[in-house]
């Protein structure tokens, strides 16, 4: 049995081979073996208390900044969802110490 891979970027939508090569993957059964064995009603339970945990992590906050006109207007011409990309840019940014240096 092959292995296929997909890779999408950013904010690019799946090609219709893409999203077909998902609908019929999903048709097909599980195959469970010793590298990939059933899990435990124990290893489900854990799963999903993590999986609470690291939505409250993820859960995002709700706040007001200003900005230049002229930022504004290219943010919101970045299309819908551009609070989520100026989002990224705002953690990018906190992660890179050079450039959070160099606008403070």
């Amino acid at each position: 049995m092959a292995i296929v891979t997909s890779v999408l970027y950013g904010n690019e939508k799946p090609t219709k081979e893409q999203i077909e090569e998902i609908r019929q993957a999903a048709k097909k059964p599980i195959v469970y073996d010793e590298d990939c064995p059933p899990l435990t009603k124990e290893q489900l339970k854990e799963f999903a208390r993590i999986a609470k945990e690291q939505r409250k992590l993820r859960k995002k906050q709700v706040v007001a900044i200003r900005l230049s006109p002229e930022t504004a207007e290219k943010v919101k011409a970045l299309g819908k969802g551009y609070s989520s990309v100026l989002s990224r840019i705002i953690d990018e940014a906190f992660r890179n110490p050079e450039l959070l240096h160099k606008c403070l």
